[in-house]
């Protein structure tokens, strides 16, 4: 890539001068004004000396994404503390009332984290302050219920308090529309808006919970809705008579990495007749430390360390882990022939979902005949080839879960397909239309009704796997990040996709690129011939490149962390040429990025 022009390196330095005048004069502030807590304070003078930290806390405001907030707990502009919480809050009011729909109420959860239940209240206090009644839960609850307690409830929308997968030291803020999805446009950009005019805390609004509850503003909710939503789980199980006769006989060890799967997971499980769940003792309970994990993702195979070694212990058939909020599942099953314990992608548990939900309910009758599968345009092209084989519509949304939600709603609205599946590459996937975003507690019961189904024909999970692999293709995906962080960081990402968009290659490595896929522009351009048109889906900053044999790639910056990510695609003719094809591909695409 060629280096970055005169014209950006001007504009980012005029940004970095301006940053530079103004960071050091709000910090002042909010080390005076008695506004802030003590504690608040206390912290910012401690890091009185410290010039690096306190840029990095005050040189922007923690921006409200598309979805909400997600940072570093502590004090600062540019970090997750009470009164950022407001502030977005606030925002969120602020364009409920304009749009005249805050008689409807806002639902809000939280999971695991450190301040996860004091922002929470926060973000309930705020709205109660504003006249707009909140729905709280008592304690933590996974993300995907929070979905379904917006529809249930009628809300006008709903609060997250969660930072997914992050390390420890973050906490986030996802907001949710009527629909039970995160916000998708016009929604996302108009309550950006509407944050982004809350310039001083003298806006924001509050109250004491006490007069909120006199008030009938603030109201908590728990197990009537923990019941609700378990029935919804259940009713997606095709075939529970598979589970009954297999339950003595499968082994499931399950881990909620301290987060807030424990519960509602080993509950489905249990009410679904599994017999032999074993929980990983070290990580069952919540905490917000994650103290046996640095990071507590399950796309990480350290994550799994303590439940593989619990697997061996007790032959488990398949090793399963959510995610602090549970809304993303890493999967582990047995290899019977070498006795080793085979990791899943996100797309290989979400294919074998998907098959299996197509080809049963075929058999028995019940696919529909209008039936969609809705994937990421970053997950696997096994999906396209899964669809085409079972006759159902496959619809390609920009990443993000939100947009499968989204779908869901539109199928509804328009009456024009029947939502059968739904997955995205990152580890997440939804069976049913109860909630509208990713659960990991359905896909753990329906991989468990899967590996059941398995055993009861004399095969594994990994079996099946390598079956589908047999008939559809030896699809093989990657994914590569680079984290830069700070100012330094958001600027360079900024630097690689302008440059990335204005000189797109004809070549990556052995590739041809056929076509380039601009979502920031919507247009897909024709390499060969040079037509141009629409990718007809929501303006999002993503490029991506469609390349020979069947091969892609595709770019875009993360939404929610300093990252900037590279997912790419190939198909082989075993599972060794798809390796190595994916190699080729992905030392091709970070060479020509990092040039």
């Amino acid at each position: 890539m060629k280096k970055q022009n005169r014209k950006d390196k001007i504009g980012l330095e005029k940004k970095q001068e301006e940053s530079e005048m103004g960071y050091r004069e709000t910090y002042e502030s909010w080390l005076n004004n008695p506004y802030f807590d003590e504690a608040t304070r206390a912290e910012l003078q401690a890091i009185a000396g410290n010039e690096k930290e306190i840029e990095e806390r005050f040189y922007m405001d923690l921006e409200f994404g598309t979805a909400g907030l997600r940072g570093v707990i502590g004090a600062g502009t540019n970090r997750m503390n009470i009164y950022t919480v407001r502030k977005a809050t606030q925002g969120l009011a602020n364009y409920i009332c304009k749009v005249g729909a805050q008689a409807k109420g806002v639902a809000i959860a939280y999971d695991s984290r450190h301040m996860s239940p004091e922002f929470a209240d926060e973000a309930a206090l705020c709205l109660a302050a504003n006249g707009i009644k909140a729905y709280v839960f008592e304690s933590l609850r996974p993300t995907p219920e929070l979905s379904y307690a917006v529809r249930k409830l009628g809300c006008t929308a709903g609060i997250n308090i969660t930072a997914s997968h992050n390390p420890p030291e973050y906490n986030g803020y996802k907001v949710y529309w009527e629909d039970g999805a995160q916000i998708t446009p016009p929604h996302d950009k108009n309550i950006l808006a509407e944050v982004a005019k809350v310039t001083d805390f003298s806006q924001v609004k509050t109250m004491l919970k006490s007069e909120a509850e006199a008030a009938g503003l603030y109201h908590t909710i728990g197990k009537e809705m923990d019941d609700r939503y378990m029935e919804e789980l259940k009713k997606q199980s095709i075939h529970p008579e598979i589970i009954k006769a297999m339950a003595k006989d499968i082994r499931i060890v399950y881990t909620p990495l301290h987060g807030t799967g424990n519960l509602p997971v080993r509950r489905v499980l249990k009410e679904l007749g599994f017999e032999n769940v074993y929980v990983v003792k070290e990580q069952e309970l919540p905490d917000g430390n994650f103290p046996t994990v640095s990071y507590p993702n399950p796309e990480s195979p350290k994550a799994f360390e303590l439940a593989l070694k619990l697997a061996k212990e007790v032959d488990a058939d398949i090793v399963l882990a959510t995610d602090p909020d549970a809304d993303r599942l890493g999967v582990y099953a047995k290899d019977t022939k070498t006795g080793e314990y085979v990791s899943f992608t996100g797309n290989m548990s979400g294919m074998l979902i998907a098959e299996y939900i197509l080809r049963e309910k075929k058999a028995n009758g019940t696919l529909p005949a209008n039936g969609a599968l809705v994937e990421t345009i970053v997950t696997t092209d096994m999906a396209k080839a899964i669809a085409k084989a079972y006759g159902v519509k496959l619809i390609e949304v920009l990443t993000g879960f939100k947009y499968i939600g989204e779908q869901i709603k539109f199928f509804e609205q328009q009456n024009s397909y029947e939502y059968v599946f739904g997955l995205e590459e990152s580890y997440g996937c939804l069976a049913g239309t109860y909630a509208r975003d990713k659960d990991a507690c359905v896909a753990v019961m329906m991989l468990c009704e899967v590996a059941a189904w398995c055993k009861s024909n004399g095969i594994t999970l990994w079996d099946d796997m390598l079956s589908l692999y047999g008939k559809y293709g030896y699809y093989k995906e990657g994914l590569e990040t680079m984290t830069l962080k700070g100012m330094d960081g958001a600027e360079k990402i900024q630097s690689m996709m302008n440059e990335m968009r204005n000189n797109p290659p004809k070549k990556i490595g052995a590739w041809d690129v056929l076509a380039l896929r601009d979502y920031k522009k919507d247009t897909r351009t024709d390499m060969t011939g040079g037509e141009v048109t629409p990718t007809g889906l929501p303006e999002s900053n993503v490029l991506y490149y469609e390349l020979s044999n069947n091969a892609w790639c595709c770019v875009r910056p993360s939404g929610t962390e300093p990252k900037i990510k590279f997912y790419f695609g190939v198909v082989g003719t075993d599972i060794k040429d798809s390796e190595k094809k994916l190699d080729e591909l992905r030392n091709a695409m970070l060479t020509y990025a990092g040039e």
